[in-house]
């Protein structure tokens, strides 16, 4: 997931790789229904034709060194494989570096660094409740992370799902308490979508009653400017309602939030613009390919499809955010059941698989993997 301000800081590069990807996809090279696509205006200056070649994982790689032990049941000699032997996870999110993330292991309550060519190490542990599809759900960095090293978590509890804010050496403080919890539908995220505003996407506990009703916090993306611990903080504003099951909330450069959700009737992504209204769905999915995180830049945004195991790729308008052809696909069940989402600062898709919660986990997940991008293309933001 792109969150916060720390993310913006790579987005020219972000940007050019996550658009040549809609350009390339759209010309032919990933399926899709293309019957209402519509032209790019004006033309982008992108490269076309490329076809996307990922490497299969267990083919070998002269690049990539030896693992250290021959048997080492972790060592993935895929080259776009960048962590292994993961519990089930959570959140991702880039940190400033742009090189590196943070992984939340959904059960374990454990967050993760990772980084190509290193083994993941535990940064951090947090008190959760995992049972049904609860625990350690998303992560987000403080806007000003390399000031303060604060982080934000969206957990649950024996009583309830909560935001709390995770200092260095510290335990963790509550943000917002009282989010209801279900035996399922508990899936909820974060991201900054101003520097002073956290935006906090709640699922329906299997409620979609809940998700109608204004005084219940479930199924609603809500706009928290409380960020500290205290005895009385104000309600939260409620910007959407009526949500499904969480997918994700992730900013674009404009100043749009975006979030994915899975109704009864469909999967959708839809965009809050910068003054807070809200459309239509910008693109609906109505055999429900279980949309989970995404990732925004300008002129497209990534959303990854856990039941259909791949990364749909949607190009968009860069000033009013509407999605302009259908979704282009990208690593078609090469990984398995995809979930959290983020893009380096070297424009890649980076995605934790979601293997072990519902899927079928193969000897080295979960993972974090970036997804194999199609050559040629280009730009700046």
């Amino acid at each position: 997931m792109t969150k916060g301000v720390p993310g913006r800081k790579v987005r020219g590069a972000a940007t050019a790789a996550i658009c040549s990807i809609a350009v390339v996809a759209a010309a032919g090279c990933a399926r899709f229904d293309d019957s209402t696509s519509s032209p790019f205006t004006p033309e982008p200056t992108f490269g076309s034709g490329a076809e996307v070649q990922p490497r299969e994982p267990s083919a070998p790689s002269s690049v990539l060194p030896e693992p250290s032990t021959p048997n080492d049941p972790c060592f993935d000699r895929d080259p776009n494989v960048i962590a292994t032997c993961l519990d089930a996870t959570g959140g991702l999110v880039m940190l400033p570096d742009g090189g590196s993330a943070l992984v939340a292991e959904r059960r374990t309550g454990r967050i993760v660094r990772v980084a190509p060519g290193e083994k993941p190490t535990e940064f951090a542990r947090i008190p959760v409740d995992s049972g049904s599809d609860g625990g350690l759900l998303d992560i987000a960095l403080s806007p000003t992370y390399t000031e303060d090293n604060l982080l934000y978590a969206y957990i649950t509890t024996g009583s309830d799902n909560r935001v709390v804010r995770i200092a260095p050496g510290d335990t963790p403080k509550d943000v917002l308490t009282g989010i209801p919890r279900g035996d399922v539908g508990n899936a909820g995220a974060l991201t900054f979508s101003t520097p002073g505003e956290l935006m906090v996407l709640t699922g329906d506990t299997g409620n979609p009653a809940a998700a109608a009703d204004p005084a219940s916090l479930a199924g609603k993306l809500l706009g928290v400017t409380a960020l500290s611990s205290t005895p009385n903080p104000p309600r939260p504003a409620v910007v959407l309602s009526g949500l499904g099951r969480a997918g994700d909330v992730c900013a674009d450069p404009g100043g749009g939030v975006w979030v994915t959700d899975r109704t009864a009737l469909e999967d959708r992504i839809q965009r809050v613009r910068p003054d807070g209204t809200v459309g239509a769905p910008a693109w609906t999915w109505p055999d429900k390919p279980g949309v989970a995180g995404c990732a925004a830049a300008r002129g497209a945004v990534a959303v990854a499809l856990t039941d259909a195991q791949a990364m749909a790729v949607l190009a968009t308008e860069h000033d009013t955010g509407a999605v302009t052809s259908a979704p282009a696909l990208l690593a078609q069940k090469l990984y398995g059941r995809l979930g959290g989402t983020v893009i380096s600062g070297a424009g890649e898709i980076w995605a934790a698989t979601v293997n072990k919660s519902g899927g079928e986990p193969g000897p080295t997940d979960d993972r974090v993997v970036k997804l194999p991008l199609p050559s040629g293309g280009g730009g700046t933001d």
